[in-house]
């Protein structure tokens, strides 16, 4: 009797799960009919263009790797080795350095204001909310041919499983086994390619719960600092290798970002 009481519990409980994914799911898509992202994306057309810093120049001859000014299809390619540069870059990594070199910004002021917040907008995720929408539809195609770009994957792949922090914890011990959920949100498994596809596809994102657009430096770090590890500088390598794993993982996933979140 006792066996078949919990039983009944244990269904009830599955069930009540099952219909909270559904209202959650049906929720956003509502929500995305209208998602506010395009705003964010609005303002990072006319940031690209528009002349500004100490030389009174645009972004518009920013390459992004394929070729200057060229935004469609870079997102979905990206992080990648530059030569100029002799390095491998996600997209803010790049942008911030052609916000140095084509406006003149110091590197302090190229980074200033890196995360929206109320009142105080975001160049650099107005940005990043717009050129990722510039490969919206395309598959993922993220290369590792160069030798700088294996290695930069094999360090995020590394950083993915690196445990610490007072909680000794990992990306993977959130994303590493299917069905595992936090609060109301289901965690991906990275390790799966449906699942990795599905989840970087989705990022930039509009969050409704902060009323702003997050890009993949701020998903980063903000998983950085929920496992209690060291606070890592906007634009770090450390993130950069991070997006590295995860992008290449997501290859041939089609990227439907800027998306909507909770």
């Amino acid at each position: 009797m006792q066996i078949h009481i919990l039983s009944c519990a244990a269904l009830l409980f599955l069930a009540g799960q099952a219909q909270a994914q559904n209202d959650l799911t049906q929720y956003r898509e509502l929500l995305a009919e209208g998602n506010p992202a395009e705003l964010w994306e609005m303002r990072g057309a006319e940031i690209w263009q528009k002349k500004d810093g100490p030389k009174q120049a645009s972004l518009q001859a920013c390459d992004l790797g394929k070729g200057a000014g060229v935004t469609a299809g870079a997102y979905v390619e990206l992080p990648r080795y530059f030569a100029d540069t002799g390095k491998v870059m996600d997209l803010e990594q790049r942008l911030l350095h052609c916000r140095i070199t084509l406006q003149g910004w110091s590197a302090a002021q190229a980074r200033a204001q890196h995360f929206g917040a109320p009142g105080k907008p975001s160049v650099m995720e107005a940005l990043a909310a717009w050129i990722a929408g510039q490969s919206r539809g395309m598959k993922m195609a993220v290369s590792t041919a160069h030798p700088q770009e294996q290695k930069t994957y094999k360090i995020g792949e590394y950083l993915f499983h690196y445990r610490a922090g007072s909680h000794d914890f990992s990306c993977a011990s959130c994303h590493s086994s299917d069905g595992q959920r936090i609060r109301m949100q289901d965690l991906p498994n990275i390790l799966r390619t449906p699942q990795a596809q599905a989840a970087y596809t989705s990022w930039p994102a509009y969050r409704v719960s902060q009323g702003e657009v997050r890009s993949m430096q701020h998903r980063l770090s903000d998983c950085l600092r929920q496992q209690r590890f060291a606070q890592v500088e906007y634009g770090s390598d450390t993130i950069t290798a991070l997006t590295m794993f995860l992008a290449k993982n997501a290859n041939g996933g089609v990227f439907a970002a800027p998306a909507l979140k909770r």
